[in-house]
């Protein structure tokens, strides 16, 4: 695994970890009020970057692209953008708020990026297709 589909794999390894010592907190604290950042860290982060990994790792020639690249740093921050800023705000801090809009908007933009990469190069006929 290379370039692109390897950060994406990092980073999903990455946010297993921190999913699951999160939940190891909440379980040993019996304080489960981090939920769904848990939730979100866990599919948002381990689920979907491991996807995306795979998917860059199966087509190559996708993964080298600038727009493969677009799409890691775009995911990346906004989805720790995202999590940091939903374990602050259920922590209590209202003001954290416009971090959390922002980072989930960059998140969905992600996705659709995502689609906008994947789609094609799925839908592209095979050479071998009879």
């Amino acid at each position: 695994m290379q370039g692109v589909a390897r950060n994406f794999f990092t980073l999903a390894v990455v946010y297993a970890l921190c999913g699951m010592a999160l939940g190891l907190h909440m379980s040993i604290s019996q304080d489960h009020s981090q939920m769904p950042v848990h939730a979100h860290t866990m599919v948002a982060g381990w689920l979907m970057s491991a996807v995306f990994a795979f998917f860059y790792h199966l087509f190559p020639s996708m993964s080298a692209t600038l727009l493969a690249k677009v799409h890691f740093w775009l995911t990346a921050v906004s989805g720790i953008g995202l999590l940091i800023g939903l374990f602050l705000l259920l922590g209590g801090n209202e003001a954290i708020e416009p971090l959390v809009a922002i980072s989930s908007l960059g998140f969905y933009a992600a996705m659709l990026l995502f689609a906008f990469i994947a789609l094609p190069a799925l839908w592209r006929p095979s050479r071998n297709a009879g």
